[in-house]
């Protein structure tokens, strides 16, 4: 199978569902902030023991600035240092500086295909370095076995293509090959190898006196010797130092860096491949840009078994950090900051406005089981196409927000006593009395009408070009594909419905603006992250669709004037709430005012008690004179 194929049906097999470009562009500032945090805290909690007598020292960096060193790479299918080192060296290069001054040095050779990626086994890459005029060679004596340093990283990488067994329902044909159709026929999915020609390899340039253990601890938790302090070495530098015999030096870190190594520049290893090209690049490293690699890494690894890490919205952030402008990156990663707090925000105001609702005069409440229906296909859809855990998560919460303002918008009757096959209770829904026989309902209804005369002749249209053009795994996958389909173009429209009771009332009084204007925000944010990210067209077209009902509302909102004797989103008018300010001022008036009396009364009744007091003195002195 060609190249071109195999990397355009493993895109299409893991591309997941939309969750939002801010969380994907903010990802690699959360990693870092959460590594360090949560290492922190782990550190924090674990670091000491009751009774512990672990002494701990500084340990100087063994590669002094301006020395010199000898780098070695060696190929080798086993990640065995010693087995490397009986191959022959891939790249050599004598007399680095363990210094800022110099600059990138690649090297870039074209190999015979290797016979352990041809059996689909794994290649690693072993780096070696050494103090100038010692060696790697163990029989050597010269040997630098304190001192030196290695590094190993697998240079394949495996991925897996999916297979599904799809045709035309109508035709029962399939445009896939008779191999694909083969392998659908008895496994879902085929882990394939993968080569990059690209490695970076950096040492950490950094002069940081470590602490380190000393020695072992009697009565407290024991340590290994010459490792880092707990607590006093941040992750992921913790793990990543080594210290010599004596633990009065540490060896600098050797990181081997394919960060930038993204999916689609991964070329997959099959008989057809005679040869591939391997480019190793040198470059220092600073502390701070280490850690942020290694905790993108960390991140990566903790979320693996929580299906919480995908590759494709990682890439698409590496990506938009490639080809974006720096300063629009930077105001990218602000905006992305308050995506997340608007986004939190709209999701509280809109629990409060309707756990304080009561009246819905004014509001599509029928919207409301629509977006019931359309959470619930979405959730069917990625269930069905085994998507993200976490994608499924959160649109599971995001129904149960649904269901949950059902009973405050309809009356709900269960009616045991003739049920459904002789066991399920009918379940009806009615319209509140008050908002039944409002002209809300009756416009709200009206709107609905009108939708389905339009929506109806669509779904159907949808559904038969599906049906004839598109291959399915069944009746039930097409029947959510097409609604899901369906929902991505045309679900906009059923936020029209209150635009149209707006027009009939002349008011937006009873709208929950302070959740509108956080979501309009942010979907103006999500505009600009559909011209940075790269994605196709007709989806870049379709963010801005939100953008026109969010203009007409803004529109409304100009047009229709606030009418004071209307009710707003608590069903309280605008005159009510003057009358319950007037009287609120006529209250703390009397307060004031009968405080200023009992003030007055106190002192008028403090007088008269010294007055008294001072009689009574005068009456005592006299007696006794008199005695």
């Amino acid at each position: 199978m060609a190249e071109e194929e195999v990397l355009d049906a493993i895109a299409q097999d893991e591309q997941p569902e939309q969750v939002g470009w801010s969380g994907m562009l903010m990802a690699a500032f959360r990693a870092f902030v959460m590594v360090q945090v949560l290492s922190g805290a782990f550190h924090y909690f674990t670091g000491s023991g009751t009774g512990s007598s672990v002494n701990s020292t500084s340990a100087a960096n063994l590669f002094t600035p301006g020395l010199h060193f000898d780098f070695y790479a060696h190929l080798s299918p086993s990640n065995n240092k010693e087995l490397a080192l009986r191959e022959p060296p891939f790249w050599m290069r004598k007399d680095f500086t363990y210094d800022w001054a110099l600059e990138e040095e690649t090297f870039s050779q074209t190999i015979p295909t290797p016979s352990a990626l041809l059996a689909n086994e794994s290649m690693y890459l072993h780096v070696f370095i050494v103090k100038a005029n010692l060696s790697i060679n163990p029989d050597d004596k010269n040997y630098a076995k304190a001192s030196m340093i290695h590094g190993c990283k697998q240079l394949n990488r495996y991925m897996k293509r999916r297979y599904s067994k799809t045709s035309n329902l109508l035709t029962g044909t399939s445009a896939k090959s008779e191999e694909e159709q083969r392998k659908a026929e008895t496994m879902t999915h085929e882990t394939l190898n993968f080569w990059h020609p690209n490695m970076t390899i950096s040492l950490v340039i950094d002069q940081t006196p470590w602490p380190h253990h000393e020695e072992q601890s009697k009565d407290g938790p024991e340590q290994p010797p010459h490792t880092a302090v707990r607590g006093s070495v941040p992750e992921p530098m913790s793990s990543a130092l080594k210290f010599n015999k004596n633990g009065k030096k540490y060896t600098p870190v050797l990181y081997l860096n394919s960060y930038w190594n993204l999916i689609e520049d991964y070329h997959p290893i099959n008989e057809t491949v005679k040869e591939v090209n391997l480019t190793l690049t040198y470059a220092p490293i600073s502390m701070w840009k280490y850690q942020l690699y290694a905790s993108q890494e960390m991140q990566k690894n903790w979320t693996l078994g929580l299906d919480m890490s995908d590759d494709k919205d990682q890439d698409s952030m590496k990506r938009a950090m490639l080809e974006t402008n720096p300063i629009l990156m930077a105001v990218i990663a602000a905006v992305s900051l308050l995506h997340t707090v608007f986004e939190f925000l709209a999701f509280k105001n809109d629990i409060q406005f309707w756990k304080s609702r009561e009246n819905f005069e004014g509001l599509s409440v029928r919207t409301v089981l629509w977006g019931i229906g359309q959470q619930l296909i979405v959730f069917l859809y990625v269930c069905d196409n085994d998507t993200n855990f976490m994608v499924k998560i959160s649109l599971f919460i995001g129904m149960c927000i649904e269901c949950w303002k059902v009973p405050k918008c309809f009356n709900i009757e269960v009616d045991r006593s003739t049920p459904i096959l002789g066991f399920i209770p009918r379940v009806s829904f009615s319209l509140n009395r008050s908002y039944g026989e409002s002209e809300t309902s009756e416009y709200d209804n009206m709107a609905f009408r009108y939708l389905r005369w339009v929506m109806y002749p669509l779904l159907v249209g949808y559904a038969v070009y599906s049906l004839v053009y598109e291959e399915q795994k069944g009746w039930y996958s097409w029947v959510l594909s097409t609604l899901y389909g369906y929902l991505l173009m045309f679900g906009f429209v059923m936020m029209t419905p209150q635009l149209f009771i707006n027009y009939k009332l002349k008011s937006v009084a009873h709208l929950p603006w302070r959740m509108m204007t956080y979501k309009f925000i942010n979907t103006f944010i999500d505009d600009l992250f559909a011209w940075v990210i790269r994605m196709p067209t007709m989806y870049r077209i379709g963010c801005f669709r939100d953008d026109v009902i969010f203009l007409i509302y803004l529109y409304q909102y100009w047009a229709y004037r606030v009418d004071h004797s209307r009710v707003n989103e608590y069903g309280i008018s605008g005159e009510e709430l003057k009358k319950v300010e007037e009287k609120k001022e006529e209250g703390e008036a009397r307060k004031e005012e009968k405080k200023e009396k009992s003030e007055q009364k106190a002192i008028k009744q403090t007088s008269t008690e010294r007055f008294l007091q001072k009689g009574n003195e005068m009456r005592k002195r006299k007696v006794r004179k008199e005695e």
